[in-house]
């Protein structure tokens, strides 16, 4: 037995799938220009539904990236391309990040291990409370990692807000 509000959000989701697949297609045949935000647009959807559907995702980044030779051309914007290199560059400075802690980690992890084989090793109770400092600067380091990635996710959806904003006050 089936909950018809269940069955009511399938078929609903079922029509917007549908919805997204025939302007792509159209664009598809036509040559145009393909984007989420614009295949979005003409499917009357919220690019966060593409997002959310990561097939209907990546047919759009498919067809998007459509060899010439098939009879697409593909434009690239200035601002597309700088905001490409500034996400770049965030993820490498997150990333050279990481890469120092963990070469810290594996610097004292070795330390540790050559200080202990050669018989000089910590107390235990020191060495109980240098694992668990290890510990807790792992955890921090992946809290810190996880709150970017909201952080990231949080601007992407202000994004997509602002854009369905401005979409709805242009409309006359």
């Amino acid at each position: 037995m089936t909950n018809p509000m269940t069955e009511g959000k399938r078929a609903d989701s079922a029509r917007r799938r549908d919805r997204v697949l025939k302007p792509l297609d159209a664009a598809l045949r036509a040559g145009e220009d393909i984007t989420v935000s614009g295949i979005a647009r003409a499917a009357r959807v919220d690019r966060t539904f593409l997002y959310r559907h990561r097939d209907l995702l990546e047919r759009v980044h498919a067809a998007a990236n459509t060899p010439a030779e098939q009879g697409r051309t593909t434009a690239v914007s200035r601002a597309s391309l700088q905001t490409d290199l500034a996400n770049a560059l965030s993820r490498n400075t997150r990333l050279t990040g990481r890469i120092q802690v963990l070469e810290r980690r594996l610097s004292e992890t070795r330390g540790q291990q050559v200080w202990e084989e050669a018989g000089l090793g910590a107390p235990t109770d020191i060495d109980l409370l240098q694992r668990r400092i290890t510990m807790l600067e792992q955890e921090i380091a992946d809290k810190t990692r996880e709150l970017e990635e909201r952080t990231d996710e949080l601007e992407a959806a202000r994004a997509a807000n602002r854009e369905l904003t401005r979409t709805l006050n242009q409309r006359p």
